[in-house]
């Protein structure tokens, strides 16, 4: 017998922090403009000196606890996708798990697969619930803001977290299929005991991103036998705003269903959080019986594609913690390029 599995408590984390596009360009005598209007990016999140990817996803696993009445004992398994796990040789998930009272009978593991690491996350914890060896599943995607000094990543990469609850009863959004596309095409990587990423430029978007986007999105709607127009709303990665709009153009979804203007143009990427972050922002305001495409992508390189449908649930709980929207727009404090470099530690006080 086919269970059916979904959502059953969701939430998000941002930094209040903030640095504008123009502060970073100034320093390194960038077109601020290029980056405002050909890539629709104003300004970015930044985590304190005492945030870092376990904080941040505590805190979203918190808000979705808000959304659901669960024991967190109950939870059979936590996993945390990140670029930028805080350590090498220690995993992120047990810590997040005694923090919100999930221990010890759990498993728990840190997921990586680039940007898409979140989605992994997700994945796999819907699928233990789905075979039926676990009650819940708790699947995380948080990620710290990571660029070197000048390059193109430093305007954009961002800081954030989501995380997702899955269970059979009390569904927020059903989980009507899921689909999943990969290759071996080397876009983007980190070596070990290097501080930052490297990209391969221009080959990051027509062979990497755009293609594994597309396949996955075009392979879940030829799976499940849909098309755009059974959409009202679709979450594409955001490495920048312009790339999810031609996603969604080149599938024939109209601009107003596509999820970019919930996040981009304030939060920059978040990495593993991205897609997963916009799934809450779209599930912050959606109705029941909407239906949400999910399309993650993780340099490497892969996408992961979700199709979700609303219940009456998700009104009751929605304002049970905090909209991920007054994250992005309330309380906000900026910062000038020295207290941010101090901050993301790319300058060390001498002892």
């Amino acid at each position: 017998m086919s269970r059916t599995v979904g959502i059953i408590g969701y939430g998000a984390y941002i930094p209040r922090n903030r640095i504008k596009v123009e502060e970073i360009a100034k320093i390194w005598g960038a077109d601020a403009p290029s980056y405002k209007k050909g890539l629709m990016l104003r300004e970015k999140s930044v985590p304190s000196p005492d945030q870092d990817t376990i904080t941040m996803a505590v805190e979203a696993a918190k808000n979705a606890l808000k959304r659901c009445t669960i024991n967190p004992e109950e939870i059979g398994a936590i996993y945390v996708g990140s670029e930028s796990h805080p350590y090498a040789v220690k995993p992120s998930g047990t810590v997040v798990a005694e923090a919100i009272g999930a221990t010890p009978s759990i498993h728990c593991a840190d997921f990586e697969f680039a940007c898409k690491a979140g989605s992994e996350a997700m994945f796999v914890a819907h699928g233990l619930v789905k075979a039926g060896l676990i009650k819940y599943g708790l699947g995380i995607g948080a990620d710290t803001s990571q660029g070197a000094p000048g390059d193109a990543l430093e305007y954009s990469a961002s800081a954030g977290a989501a995380a997702f609850i899955f269970g059979e009863n009390d569904l927020l959004a059903e989980i009507e299929e899921t689909y999943s596309f990969m290759t071996d095409t080397p876009d983007f990587w980190r070596r070990e005991h290097q501080f930052y990423p490297q990209h391969a430029g221009r080959f990051t978007g027509e062979t990497a991103y755009f293609k594994h986007s597309l396949s996955a999105a075009m392979g879940i709607m030829e799976k499940s036998g849909t098309k755009p127009d059974d959409f009202d709303f679709a979450v594409f990665h955001q490495p920048n705003g312009k790339f999810p709009l031609r996603v969604g153009k080149t599938l024939g979804f109209p601009k107003e269903k596509i999820e970019t203007g919930w996040l981009v143009p304030t939060l920059g990427n978040t990495y593993s959080g991205a897609s997963p972050l916009g799934l809450t922002a779209v599930l912050d305001a959606a109705k029941p019986g909407n239906r949400i495409l999910m399309v993650s992508y993780g340099s490497g390189a892969g996408s992961d594609a979700f199709i979700f449908k609303c219940t009456d649930k998700l009104i009751e709980v929605q304002n049970n913690a905090k909209l991920t929207r007054d994250y992005l727009d309330k309380n906000q404090k900026y910062l000038d390029y020295g207290t941010y470099s101090k901050y993301r530690k790319k300058i060390i006080k001498n002892a």
